[in-house]
C-alpha cells in the first residue's frame, strides 16, 4: 500500500483511538488482588499509632501505602479513650465499624457517630474524637493524601 497524504490523514485518528482504549485498559489492577476483611480478621496487621495517641491506640492498614496516596486503614481506640486535637494533610472518609465516637471538629458542632454511620472530614481541620462506653471503637478511615497526623498543642493555639 502506497502512503499518501489521504491515507496518512486516515492514519491518524486510527492512531488515536488506539491509544485512547489502550490508555483504558486496566493494567496495574489486574495483578492487584481485591480485599474483604473485618477487624477481627487473623490476618490483619496492626501497629502502633503516633505516641500522641491514647494509649492501646493501633492501626491497620487494609490496602495501599500508607506513604503514598489512597491509602484505606482500620483505627482503633478502646472504651473512653480521648484523640487529642490534631490533623491530616488528607481528607478522611471514614465509616464507624464498632462503638460509638463522638467527632469534634473545630468551629462545629460535636457529632456522634454510631455504628455503620458515614463521616467525611476535611483536609487540615483540627479535630478530637472520644470512643464512648460501648468501645472499643473501630473507625474505618479511606485517605486521599499520604497518611499523617499532627498534634496540636496548648503553644499551637
Amino acid at each position: 500500500m502506497k502512503i499518501t497524504i489521504k491515507n496518512f490523514a486516515l492514519l491518524i485518528p486510527c492512531l488515536l483511538v488506539s491509544f485512547i482504549l489502550c490508555a483504558q485498559m486496566p493494567n496495574e489492577s489486574v495483578s492487584e488482588k481485591s480485599v474483604a476483611t473485618t477487624p477481627k480478621d487473623n490476618e490483619i496487621k496492626w501497629g502502633d499509632c503516633p505516641p500522641f495517641m491514647p494509649e492501646g491506640c493501633k492501626i491497620a492498614v487494609l490496602h495501599g501505602d500508607p506513604s503514598k496516596k489512597n491509602v484505606d486503614i482500620y483505627f482503633k481506640v478502646d472504651a473512653n479513650s480521648d484523640i487529642p486535637n490534631h490533623w491530616h494533610n488528607s481528607a478522611e472518609r471514614m465509616v464507624l465499624v464498632s462503638g460509638e465516637m463522638e467527632v469534634h471538629y473545630d468551629n462545629e458542632e460535636p457529632q456522634l457517630l454510631k455504628t455503620g454511620m458515614y463521616a467525611y472530614g476535611p483536609a487540615k481541620k483540627p479535630h478530637t474524637a472520644k470512643c464512648l462506653d460501648k468501645g472499643p471503637c473501630v473507625l474505618f478511615i479511606a485517605f486521599e493524601e499520604p497518611l499523617d497526623a499532627f498534634p496540636i498543642t496548648m503553644a499551637d493555639n
